[in-house]
C-alpha cells in the first residue's frame, strides 16, 4: 500500500559525495518514521539514519558528521546527503518508512525500497 521510489546512488571516489532521495506513494493515513538502511556483502542490514515526522533524527555513529538526513512531510520524501564518503560506506542502501495504512490508530507497518548500490572506490 506504500511504494518507495529511490533515486541516486552510483560510483564515487573516496572523499566524494552522493545524494539519495526517496519518495513514498500510495494510500496511507499517517507516515511515521522514514530513513535509510544499508547492507554490505557479508554483513547484516544496519540503520544508517532515521528521521521522525517532527524532525528528530537517529544517526549511526560511523556516519555522523558526514551524512545528513532530511524529509519533506508535504511531499512524503526523505533524502540522504552523503559527504566524505569512505570505502567502508560501500553497500546497498535501502529506503525505509513506517506508515499506518489500514487505520488511523493501528500500529504502523514497515516498507522498503528496492535498494540502490553505492560504491566508493578509487
Amino acid at each position: 500500500q506504500v511504494q518507495l521510489v529511490e533515486s541516486g546512488g552510483g560510483l564515487v571516489q573516496p572523499g566524494g559525495s552522493l545524494w539519495l532521495s526517496c519518495a513514498a506513494s500510495g494510500t496511507f493515513f499517517h507516515m511515521n518514521a522514514m530513513g535509510w538502511y544499508r547492507q554490505a556483502p557479508g554483513k547484516k542490514r544496519e540503520l544508517v539514519a532515521a528521521i521522525q515526522r517532527g524532525g528528530s533524527t537517529n544517526i549511526d555513529p560511523s556516519v555522523k558528521g558526514r551524512f545528513t538526513i532530511s524529509r519533506d512531510n508535504a511531499k512524503n520524501t526523505v533524502s540522504l546527503q552523503m559527504n566524505a564518503l569512505e570505502p567502508e560506506d560501500t553497500a546497498v542502501y535501502y529506503c525505509y518508512c513506517n506508515a499506518r495504512v489500514g487505520s488511523a490508530v493501528e500500529a504502523g507497518r514497515n516498507y522498503w525500497g528496492q535498494g540502490t548500490q553505492v560504491t566508493v572506490s578509487s
